[in-house]
């Protein structure tokens, strides 16, 4: 399963990339935001460092304000995806630019039937939002696993990129199930190598080599 990061924190995605945990990155226009930078000067910069798709979103709610949109964006680097919501008009946004060799990224999907329709369309990702179904008590991997299931028995080449992730347990369910991608926040990416056995295990062995006054060098 890929990993792609939920964010743009810039040193951040350079510690995860160095080693080797960032196949891509997810971003949108809040996210960056929150950076009070320009959104193309970031984007640029993360495409950059990451040499996998990097998603970059459109702020238009209209199907041809988004293909013009998604175009300016795809100029900023080879490595663009560019994200769409999975409404009609995103469809349709995807259909084109996707026709055009463009990666297309359809966010927002809550339903099967709205995965089907963005793999039709042409997208590269659907992105399905698991912790925001599991918010509405809705278990958001039964999604990633009804998607699986229709995309395999068609071929279907879009890649699921479960999005939305809030714990490491939504991290190994989504390899479990077989989602291409999983994009979470760095700090979820690194609570993945925390254990509590671990740690435990970890402080008696230190214990026992200060008691034995071992140096390695």
């Amino acid at each position: 399963m890929k990993f792609f990061v939920d964010t743009a924190d810039v040193d951040a995605i350079k510690e995860l990339n160095d080693l080797g945990m960032v196949d891509g990155v997810t971003t949108n226009p809040s996210i960056i935001a929150k950076s009070g930078r320009n959104i193309l000067e970031v984007t640029k910069e993360i495409c950059d460092i990451v040499d996998g798709p990097v998603s970059a979103e459109v702020v238009a709610t209209e199907a041809d304000a988004m293909i013009a949109e998604g175009r300016k964006l795809a100029e900023i680097a080879d490595n663009i995806t560019v994200k769409v919501p999975l409404t009609w008009d995103g469809l349709k946004a995807c259909k084109v630019l996707s026709s055009e060799g463009t990666m297309v990224n359809v966010t927002l999907c809550f339903s099967a039937n709205q995965a089907l329709l963005a793999a039709k369309a042409g997208a590269t990702f659907i992105s399905p939002f698991i912790g925001r179904l599991d918010d509405i008590n809705l278990d958001g991997m039964d999604l990633i696993e009804d998607i699986r299931t229709i995309y395999d028995n068609y071929g279907f080449e879009t890649q699921i990129l479960a999005a939305s992730i809030r714990s490491t347990n939504h991290m190994s369910d989504c390899a479990k199930i077989g989602a291409d991608v999983a994009t979470a926040p760095p700090a979820v990416i690194k609570a993945m190598a925390n254990h509590v056995l671990t740690s435990k295990g970890l402080d008696a062995f230190l214990a026992d080599i200060k008691k034995a006054d071992i140096k390695i060098v």
